[in-house]
């Protein structure tokens, strides 16, 4: 007789549940664009959820303790002129959030720790480079404000949001719509699927394809990829008989799976979301009512069934929190906000343990929310792997900073010496105390419309303070 040895490992017991019924979000008008994306961004700070609005885009942003009934004239993120599609928190400061819209641009937006009084409608910086819609970003994992967006002219850009710029345009690496796009752990390389049916492993500083995947679903449906830690590619699709289907790859053999799993016969496009602490990989359907989640391990066979969180009503979209924003005392090792048509309810996994000590097993040194590289750093070919932090003594959120713009004045680009070509005898040369006049005029303003700004922002924050203090 056979003896069938059960499998150790410390996840096998990982269970899901809901919060408590006044701890979730309620009277949320979830966005109804049919659009592939999780609607849904959150940190230790904030959650934030993509929002059906008359006239435009808009987003709400709400601080995680706000729990239960939003008041339906809570201030909303506007500043779009069509839906927006995407969002995506900073990892490097909880402040702030860009987020992707089918009017072509990027805008990035400094959320105060406050609530404010009105809506915010001017971002800090507008990233414009797209001529369709922007329906992915995502932001560097290492190096400060580098941020990544994809968009319908099928391209992909990388921005300097410090300053504005454009820093690269991957152009004619792919034939039809991205349907998603994934940085590796230290954001050397890039993993993109698309329309074409191909999974690209994508050097974006080299400009060149690195490795390419033709079919790893035969199905006709979308499919998604993610880096693993140690550089396998994870991807979600589709068979030939539009079976669900979940693969692993090595990027040294991309030719056969190392793993290649068939799940169901249902049609929303499964979203992979990845603990590489560890090592779990959670996929949620768009219009499921579960959320399944797999370890990935490196004996066969690889990828390994741990359990299903179920509940009636289906999800429209889905945030996952950081490491550092889950309670370590409960032993929580993920925590989603999964969205329905009018709430957002919040799902924590835990690992049940009878100790209260804080479980180093459970809670590797983990990315804190320092970055390890500049922008120009890691444009010039410089690497790092992300800068860990311990969560033995809990996380505490940093206080608000704020993100500084730093745009190249057109006026330093002088035009060369030499006589001036002109249609006409009345130009004359700008003489240079004339040109020293107005940069030192425009310095005033720019400095005055900073305090008026600051004074404002003081203002509304001690009218907030006031109102609540009255409710």
């Amino acid at each position: 007789m056979s003896r069938r040895v059960v499998r150790q490992s410390k996840f096998r017991h990982v269970f899901g549940q809901p919060v408590k019924a006044d701890q979730m979000y309620e009277d949320i008008r979830v966005s109804k664009v049919t659009w592939d994306s999780s609607f849904c961004a959150v940190n230790p700070k904030f959650l934030a959820i993509i929002v059906e609005s008359g006239g435009g885009g808009a987003f709400i942003v709400l601080p995680l303790a706000k729990t239960g009934r939003v008041d339906k004239n809570h201030p909303l993120v506007t500043g779009h002129t069509a839906p927006v599609l995407d969002i995506d928190w900073c990892p490097h400061n909880d402040n702030v959030i860009a987020s992707a819209s089918e009017d072509t641009t990027v805008m990035v937006w400094q959320i105060p720790d406050y609530v404010p009084v009105r809506s915010i409608t001017e971002p800090v910086v507008t990233l414009e480079g797209h001529s369709k819609r922007v329906g992915i970003i995502s932001w560097h994992p290492t190096a400060r404000n580098v941020l990544l967006s994809a968009g319908c002219d099928n391209l992909v850009i990388l921005w300097n949001v410090g300053t504005g710029e454009m820093l690269l345009a991957l152009e004619d690496m792919h034939t039809d719509l991205i349907y998603n796009v994934g940085w590796n752990r230290n954001g050397s390389l890039l993993v993109t699927t698309c329309k074409d049916k191909k999974v690209r492993v994508i050097d974006p500083r080299k400009q060149q394809i690195v490795a390419e995947k033709d079919k790893p679903h035969d199905g006709a449906r979308p499919i998604r990829a993610i880096f693993m830690a140690d550089g396998k590619i994870f991807t979600t699709g589709f068979s030939k008989m539009s079976e669900r289907q979940l693969g692993l790859w090595d990027l040294s053999n991309f030719e056969e799976p190392i793993a290649l799993q068939e799940m169901d016969t249902s049609n929303g496009v499964l979203l992979p979301f990845y603990d590489a602490d560890s090592s779990i990989v959670y996929l949620c359907g768009k219009g499921d009512s579960s959320i399944r989640y797999f370890e990935i391990t490196d004996e066969a066979p690889y990828v390994h069934y741990l359990n299903t969180y179920s509940s009636k009503e289906p999800q429209r979209g889905m945030g996952f929190m950081p490491k550092r924003g889950l309670d370590v005392s409960k032993c929580e090792i993920a925590r989603f906000f999964k969205l329905h048509e009018r709430k957002c309810e919040p799902i924590v996994m835990t690992v049940p343990r009878k100790s209260d000590l804080f479980q180093d097993d459970l809670y590797p040194d983990t990315p804190g929310p320092e970055p390890a590289l500049e922008a120009d750093e890691w444009l010039s070919g410089k690497d790092a792997e992300p800068i860990l932090i311990s969560l033995r003594d809990g996380y505490v959120p940093v206080k608000n900073r704020e993100l500084k713009v730093v745009k190249k004045n057109i006026l330093d680009n002088r035009p060369p010496p030499g006589p001036r070509r002109s249609h006409s005898t009345s130009n004359a040369d700008i003489s240079s105390p004339t040109l020293e006049e107005v940069l030192e005029e425009i310095r005033a303003l720019k400095e005055m419309v900073q305090v008026q700004e600051k004074r404002i922002s003081d203002l509304e924050h001690k009218l907030c303070q006031f109102t609540n203090g009255t409710d």
